[in-house]
C-alpha cells in the first residue's frame, strides 16, 4: 500500500479555525470533503518549513507554527496517510483558494458541522476537546 506524509496547518485568526473544501476528486472518499490545508513534505524539510510553505502556495497566506497538536495515522481504500498536524496563527483571514473550492471560519463549537476527510476528524475532536 502507498504510504503518504505530510502536514497540516489548524490555522487560527481571532477565534476562528480555517477549514477549506477540496474539489471533485476520483476518490469518492475525499471528494468534496473538508479538510485542515496542508501538503507533502519536501526532501530536507522540517515539518514546520513545510506546512509553512504549503499555506503560501495553497492559500497565499503566511502563517506561523505555533506548537505540534498531533500526528494522524488513517488508512484509506487506496493509501496509507500519516499527518502531521500544527497550530497556527495567520495574520489575515483572506485566503486566495488556489486548490480548494471553498473555506469558511469557524469557531471550534461549528467545526463538526462540516462533512470532513475522515483523516481530519481526530483533529476536530482534539479541537474540541481544548
Amino acid at each position: 500500500m502507498k504510504k503518504v506524509e505530510v502536514v497540516a496547518a489548524v490555522i487560527e485568526h481571532q477565534g476562528k479555525i480555517l477549514a477549506v473544501r477540496r474539489g471533485i476528486s476520483k476518490l469518492h472518499y475525499i471528494s468534496e470533503k473538508w479538510e485542515f490545508p496542508g501538503g507533502k513534505m519536501e526532501d530536507g524539510e522540517s515539518e514546520q518549513q513545510t506546512i509553512v510553505r504549503e499555506i503560501r502556495e495553497e492559500l497565499h497566506m503566511d502563517i506561523y507554527p505555533k506548537e505540534k497538536l498531533l500526528t494522524v495515522e488513517h488508512t484509506y481504500p487506496d493509501f496509507h496517510l500519516t499527518m502531521h498536524t500544527y497550530l497556527c496563527e495567520a495574520e489575515t483571514s483572506s485566503p486566495t483558494l488556489t486548490e480548494h473550492t471553498a473555506y469558511k471560519w469557524l469557531s471550534r463549537e461549528e467545526l463538526n458541522t462540516l462533512d470532513w476527510a475522515a483523516a481530519d476528524v481526530p483533529i476536530v475532536r482534539a479541537l474540541e476537546d481544548r
